[in-house]
């Protein structure tokens, strides 16, 4: 997804930062940044543990079903 940056390329990225934003804004955009990356994670974790949730009670209702089709022959 994201391609190995390494040591030289988050060096010059600081630096880019560090030249348009300047060394005062730099903490605030880092706890923005760092706050939105924990709500995209958390929104991510309650979308995945929904899906899942809804792929768990599909399967158990399908389950049942081939239990009673078991039944009837």
């Amino acid at each position: 997804m994201v391609p190995n940056i390494g040591i030289p390329g988050l060096v010059l990225i600081l630096i880019i930062a560090l030249i348009v934003f300047g060394p005062a804004k730099l903490p605030q955009l880092g706890k923005a940044a760092g706050q939105t990356l924990k709500e995209f994670k958390s929104s991510t974790k309650g979308i995945i543990d929904e899906v899942s949730d809804e792929f768990k009670m599909d399967d158990a209702s399908n389950q049942d079903v081939k239990r009673n089709d078991g039944k009837k022959n």
